[in-house]
Protein backbone atom coordinates (compact mmCIF):
# COMPACT_ATOMS: atom_id res chain seq x y z
CA UNK A 1 0.00 0.00 0.00
CA UNK A 2 1.39 3.43 -0.92
CA UNK A 3 2.81 5.93 1.53
CA UNK A 4 3.00 9.62 0.62
CA UNK A 5 6.12 11.27 1.99
CA UNK A 6 7.29 14.90 2.11
CA UNK A 7 10.90 15.70 3.02
CA UNK A 8 12.25 19.25 3.48
CA UNK A 9 9.55 20.64 1.20
CA UNK A 10 9.66 24.40 0.60
CA UNK A 11 6.69 26.12 -1.05
CA UNK A 12 5.65 29.74 -0.54
CA UNK A 13 5.79 30.59 3.18
CA UNK A 14 6.25 26.95 4.20
CA UNK A 15 9.80 25.76 4.90
CA UNK A 16 11.28 22.30 5.40
CA UNK A 17 7.92 20.54 5.68
CA UNK A 18 8.31 16.91 6.66
CA UNK A 19 5.26 14.66 6.69
CA UNK A 20 4.49 10.99 6.17
CA UNK A 21 0.93 9.98 5.29
CA UNK A 22 0.29 6.28 5.74
CA UNK A 23 -2.07 4.17 3.60
CA UNK A 24 -5.66 4.90 4.62
CA UNK A 25 -4.65 7.85 6.80
CA UNK A 26 -6.45 11.21 6.55
CA UNK A 27 -4.34 14.23 7.43
CA UNK A 28 -6.58 17.27 7.91
CA UNK A 29 -4.86 20.57 7.16
CA UNK A 30 -6.12 23.93 8.40
CA UNK A 31 -4.78 27.47 8.54
CA UNK A 32 -5.75 31.07 7.93
CA UNK A 33 -6.49 32.39 4.44
CA UNK A 34 -3.26 32.84 2.51
CA UNK A 35 -1.26 30.56 4.81
CA UNK A 36 -0.35 28.25 1.94
CA UNK A 37 -2.76 25.30 2.21
CA UNK A 38 -3.71 25.19 -1.48
CA UNK A 39 -0.13 25.93 -2.58
CA UNK A 40 1.08 22.97 -0.54
CA UNK A 41 -1.42 20.66 -2.27
CA UNK A 42 -0.43 22.08 -5.67
CA UNK A 43 3.25 21.43 -4.91
CA UNK A 44 2.52 17.85 -3.88
CA UNK A 45 0.57 17.44 -7.15
CA UNK A 46 3.60 18.86 -9.05
CA UNK A 47 1.63 21.82 -10.38
CA UNK A 48 3.50 24.61 -8.57
CA UNK A 49 7.31 25.02 -8.39
CA UNK A 50 8.85 23.91 -5.10
CA UNK A 51 11.99 22.41 -3.61
CA UNK A 52 12.51 19.36 -1.47
CA UNK A 53 11.49 15.75 -1.96
CA UNK A 54 8.07 14.19 -2.46
CA UNK A 55 7.62 10.47 -2.95
CA UNK A 56 4.84 7.96 -3.30
CA UNK A 57 5.68 4.41 -2.28
CA UNK A 58 9.41 5.24 -2.72
CA UNK A 59 8.87 6.62 -6.25
CA UNK A 60 10.27 10.14 -6.34
CA UNK A 61 8.09 12.84 -7.88
CA UNK A 62 11.11 14.04 -9.90
CA UNK A 63 11.42 10.64 -11.59
CA UNK A 64 7.90 10.66 -13.06
CA UNK A 65 6.44 12.93 -15.78
CA UNK A 66 4.04 15.44 -14.25
CA UNK A 67 0.89 14.15 -15.97
CA UNK A 68 1.61 10.60 -14.81
CA UNK A 69 2.30 11.77 -11.25
CA UNK A 70 -0.99 13.69 -11.14
CA UNK A 71 -2.92 10.56 -12.09
CA UNK A 72 -1.36 8.81 -9.10
CA UNK A 73 -1.46 11.73 -6.66
CA UNK A 74 -4.87 13.18 -7.49
CA UNK A 75 -5.68 16.77 -6.55
CA UNK A 76 -9.33 17.79 -6.25
CA UNK A 77 -9.18 21.61 -6.07
CA UNK A 78 -11.77 23.82 -4.42
CA UNK A 79 -12.85 25.07 -7.86
CA UNK A 80 -12.79 22.22 -10.39
CA UNK A 81 -12.08 22.68 -14.08
CA UNK A 82 -14.23 21.04 -16.77
CA UNK A 83 -13.15 20.79 -20.39
CA UNK A 84 -15.72 18.61 -22.19
CA UNK A 85 -19.40 19.38 -22.78
CA UNK A 86 -20.92 16.48 -20.82
CA UNK A 87 -20.21 15.04 -17.39
CA UNK A 88 -19.56 11.47 -18.54
CA UNK A 89 -16.80 12.48 -20.95
CA UNK A 90 -14.68 13.40 -17.92
CA UNK A 91 -14.83 9.95 -16.29
CA UNK A 92 -12.13 7.35 -16.93
CA UNK A 93 -14.46 4.45 -16.10
CA UNK A 94 -18.16 4.01 -15.30
CA UNK A 95 -19.03 5.25 -11.80
CA UNK A 96 -22.70 4.28 -11.45
CA UNK A 97 -22.50 3.26 -7.79
CA UNK A 98 -20.72 6.46 -6.76
CA UNK A 99 -23.21 8.59 -8.69
CA UNK A 100 -26.13 6.87 -6.98
CA UNK A 101 -24.52 7.15 -3.53
CA UNK A 102 -24.00 10.89 -3.95
CA UNK A 103 -27.54 11.50 -5.13
CA UNK A 104 -27.25 11.56 -8.93
CA UNK A 105 -29.45 9.68 -11.41
CA UNK A 106 -27.86 7.38 -14.01
CA UNK A 107 -28.43 9.95 -16.74
CA UNK A 108 -26.21 12.48 -14.92
CA UNK A 109 -23.35 11.37 -17.17
CA UNK A 110 -25.26 12.90 -20.09
CA UNK A 111 -25.79 16.26 -18.36
CA UNK A 112 -24.22 19.35 -19.85
CA UNK A 113 -21.49 20.71 -17.57
CA UNK A 114 -22.90 24.19 -18.16
CA UNK A 115 -26.07 23.27 -16.24
CA UNK A 116 -24.30 22.12 -13.07
CA UNK A 117 -24.51 23.99 -9.77
CA UNK A 118 -21.35 24.59 -7.73
CA UNK A 119 -22.36 21.79 -5.33
CA UNK A 120 -22.96 19.35 -8.17
CA UNK A 121 -19.58 20.20 -9.69
CA UNK A 122 -17.91 19.59 -6.34
CA UNK A 123 -19.44 16.14 -5.88
CA UNK A 124 -18.85 15.15 -9.51
CA UNK A 125 -15.23 16.30 -9.35
CA UNK A 126 -14.68 13.86 -6.48
CA UNK A 127 -16.28 11.03 -8.46
CA UNK A 128 -14.20 11.99 -11.52
CA UNK A 129 -11.00 11.86 -9.45
CA UNK A 130 -11.72 8.35 -8.19
CA UNK A 131 -12.60 7.17 -11.71
CA UNK A 132 -8.87 7.40 -12.49
CA UNK A 133 -7.98 4.93 -9.71
CA UNK A 134 -5.36 7.16 -8.02
CA UNK A 135 -2.91 6.06 -5.34
CA UNK A 136 -3.27 9.17 -3.12
CA UNK A 137 -5.79 12.01 -2.73
CA UNK A 138 -5.33 15.74 -2.12
CA UNK A 139 -8.70 17.27 -1.23
CA UNK A 140 -9.03 21.06 -1.04
CA UNK A 141 -12.17 21.75 1.02
CA UNK A 142 -14.16 19.00 -0.75
CA UNK A 143 -17.48 19.84 0.95
CA UNK A 144 -17.26 23.66 1.03
CA UNK A 145 -20.26 24.23 -1.27
CA UNK A 146 -22.51 21.54 0.22
CA UNK A 147 -25.39 21.63 2.70
CA UNK A 148 -25.08 19.63 5.94
CA UNK A 149 -27.00 16.57 4.69
CA UNK A 150 -25.00 16.34 1.48
CA UNK A 151 -21.77 16.95 3.41
CA UNK A 152 -22.58 13.93 5.58
CA UNK A 153 -23.17 11.76 2.51
CA UNK A 154 -19.92 12.88 0.87
CA UNK A 155 -17.90 12.38 4.05
CA UNK A 156 -19.27 8.85 4.53
CA UNK A 157 -18.64 7.95 0.90
CA UNK A 158 -15.12 9.38 0.90
CA UNK A 159 -14.16 7.68 4.16
CA UNK A 160 -15.48 4.36 2.83
CA UNK A 161 -13.46 4.72 -0.39
CA UNK A 162 -10.34 5.83 1.49
CA UNK A 163 -10.61 2.82 3.80
CA UNK A 164 -11.32 0.40 0.95
CA UNK A 165 -8.49 1.58 -1.32
CA UNK A 166 -6.12 2.67 1.46
CA UNK A 167 -5.41 6.07 -0.08
CA UNK A 168 -3.07 8.34 1.86
CA UNK A 169 -5.04 11.61 2.03
CA UNK A 170 -4.45 15.29 2.77
CA UNK A 171 -7.80 16.99 3.34
CA UNK A 172 -7.95 20.79 3.73
CA UNK A 173 -10.73 21.59 6.21
CA UNK A 174 -11.76 24.55 8.37
CA UNK A 175 -14.76 23.12 10.16
CA UNK A 176 -13.68 21.77 13.55
CA UNK A 177 -16.55 19.27 13.67
CA UNK A 178 -15.59 17.89 10.27
CA UNK A 179 -11.96 17.54 11.35
CA UNK A 180 -13.12 15.58 14.40
CA UNK A 181 -15.22 13.31 12.19
CA UNK A 182 -12.71 12.50 9.45
CA UNK A 183 -9.13 13.19 10.56
CA UNK A 184 -6.57 10.65 11.63
CA UNK A 185 -4.23 13.56 12.42
CA UNK A 186 -4.67 17.35 12.21
CA UNK A 187 -2.01 19.92 11.29
CA UNK A 188 -2.38 23.69 11.27
CA UNK A 189 -0.17 25.97 9.19
CA UNK A 190 1.44 28.58 11.42
CA UNK A 191 3.90 30.84 9.63
CA UNK A 192 6.49 28.61 7.97
CA UNK A 193 5.61 25.40 9.83
CA UNK A 194 3.02 22.68 10.20
CA UNK A 195 1.96 22.36 13.85
CA UNK A 196 0.21 19.16 14.91
CA UNK A 197 -3.01 19.76 16.85
CA UNK A 198 -5.07 17.44 19.00
CA UNK A 199 -8.28 16.12 17.48
CA UNK A 200 -10.57 16.91 20.40
CA UNK A 201 -13.66 14.77 20.68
Amino acid sequence: MPQLKLEKLNIGPLKKVRLEIQPGEIICLSGSSGSGKSRLLRAIADIEPHSGDISLDDIDQKEMPGHQWRRQVMLVPAQSAWWYETVGEHFNQPMEKALKTLGFPEEATEWQVSRLSSGEKQRLALIRALSYAPQALLLDEPTANLDPDTTSKVEAWLMDEISKHQYPVIWVAHNREQIQRVATRHFEIKGSRLIEREISQ
